[in-house]
């Protein structure tokens, strides 16, 4: 991911993220809590997040491309999926769709936002970029599998009413995603991970210093700090995002699609940075793997929890957004089918997502 060891981590790259953790820890007590709070939070959550592209960009350079990549789409799936449990367990009860919601609109915004300007970054600095066919073809298949069983398969099932799963159908679905995922991290890593390394990639791997064990290390807690503070800020301003939501006269599914775009931003900033330093394999990696990441585990861990605790899980989506959704994995193989691509490519995919975007707020 980058040309220089990380041998010294700039000082606000530890502070950022202890300092916004320390802003959260405010909440638990009895200070009174003003307006600027709000705003110092926002500024500590932006920083967080740049912080935790740094220390992913730290633990990718010291491992190696592409299991480097895997680091910070894990971390903050894994985070992800206990911001959606902990929200449904304490949620009212009846039907529950933030599972959907979520997973749905985190695709969207991996598929066309991060896609979409990765490759008109990097078509405008660079003309064209290339990337490895075989590999972003291989997480584009196993992508479009886990989504078509999970979210739109429930709305054509007869043994429940609703585009909802029985429990054996679902813990079936759930086994199924899970394995995908796991088998594809294992293609991506081991099998066949020259797939997944461009030639330029593979000469800096050979060329670049090793890192001492105590950075990587540094860089790991750090990153998991920086992580949490980012997704614990977001939850804790969400009422501040649904009461904005509420006075444009938004659906509150809106509030859903800012979450997640907030949650998404350490990886989105280091995907499309990638991509402006002619790294587009990188950026592809980071962004399918994200994709992959959030629908194979957060769906397995929202089945068993819905199930143990007896809740009415919905995961078919609407015709709408069935539609955004096919449209969406088409125009990806379609952009991708030659391994080169070019700023018309990033438009195509950003006009899908502003349409996304637009039928959200105006459905």
């Amino acid at each position: 991911m980058t040309h220089a060891p990380y041998l010294r981590p700039p000082l606000w790259t530890l502070l950022a993220p202890v300092l916004t953790l320390g802003l959260l820890a405010l909440s638990f007590t009895s200070f009174e809590l003003t307006g600027w709070y709000s705003a110092l939070l926002a500024v500590g959550l932006v920083f967080s997040v740049l912080a935790a592209v740094h220390h992913a960009e730290v633990i990718a350079y010291g491992v190696g491309e592409p299991l480097g990549t895997l680091v910070l789409a894990l971390a903050v799936t894994v985070i992800e999926v206990s911001l959606i449990v902990s929200i449904m367990m304490s949620a009212d009860t009846g039907p529950t769709v933030l599972a959907r919601d979520t997973v749905f609109a985190t695709v969207m915004i991996i598929l066309n936002l991060i896609i979409g300007l990765s490759f008109l970054m990097g078509g405008i600095r660079f003309g064209e970029q290339r990337f490895i066919l075989t590999g972003s073809y291989t997480a584009l298949t196993t992508l479009a599998a886990i989504v078509v069983l999970t979210l739109i398969l429930p709305n054509y099932t007869t043994s429940m009413a609703g585009p909802r799963y029985t429990d054996s159908q679902l813990t079936f679905v759930a086994v199924i995603a899970l394995v995908l995922y796991l088998l594809f991290v294992f293609v991506q890593a081991v099998r066949h991970r020259d797939y997944f390394l461009s030639a330029s990639l593979s000469e800096e791997t050979e060329q670049q210093t090793e890192l001492p064990i105590k950075i990587l290390i540094l860089s790991g807690v750090f990153l998991l700090l920086s992580l949490v503070g980012v997704v614990l800020s977001a939850k804790l301003l969400s009422p501040e995002v649904k009461t904005f939501v509420q006075a444009i006269g938004a659906p509150e599914v809106l509030v859903g699609v800012i979450i997640a775009a907030i949650v998404l931003l350490p990886e989105g900033f280091a995907a499309l940075r990638a991509a402006a330093n002619n790294q587009l394999q990188t950026s592809l990696n980071l962004a399918f793997g994200s994709a992959l990441a959030t629908i194979g585990l957060t769906i397995p861990v929202v089945a068993v929890v819905a199930i143990a605790m007896d809740m009415t899980l919905v995961l078919g989506l609407d015709s709408k957004s069935i539609v955004l959704l096919v449209l969406s994995l088409f125009v990806t193989s379609l952009s991708m089918s030659t391994g080169r691509v070019t700023v018309m490519q990033g438009a195509v995919h950003l006009v899908i997502f502003t349409t996304y975007l637009f039928m959200t707020i105006v459905p």
